[in-house]
């Protein structure tokens, strides 16, 4: 009785560490089925503006979050918070079908540009 114990303990050992492996195995297929699929909704300059109103707001955040690093060196005022309200207005504005995101981001850039002067 007491062999076939032990001999349960080790079949539940081996269980265990088949198991534990099965779900690194899950979880590194999961990551390389899914990060792909990730990296490509990001947004991207050259990508149409019609795009900017159907898209999540992980994709916005994401998106201004990145044009705000590379833009608050030129005007401190040009940060992602900016970015994120002068997009979705330009956005709401009118048909945008032939508009990319550059061409939006470039427009924030120029009203930034006159309200700052305009202040001066």
């Amino acid at each position: 009785m007491a062999a076939q114990s032990v001999g349960n303990t080790s079949d539940a050992t081996t269980g265990s560490a088949t198991m534990g492996r099965a779900a690194v195995i899950s979880v590194l297929t999961a990551l390389t089925l899914f990060g792909p699929s990730l990296a490509a909704a990001r947004l991207k300059m050259d990508d149409k503006a019609s795009l900017w109103p159907r898209a999540g707001a992980s994709e916005k955040i994401d998106f201004t979050n990145r044009v705000g690093k590379s833009m608050s060196t030129l005007s401190p005022g040009l940060d992602s918070g900016y970015f994120m309200r002068c997009l979705e207005e330009v956005a709401n504005i009118g048909d945008t079908k032939d508009l990319t995101l550059s061409d939006m981001v470039r427009t924030c850039v120029s009203l930034q540009g006159s309200r700052s002067s305009a202040t001066e």
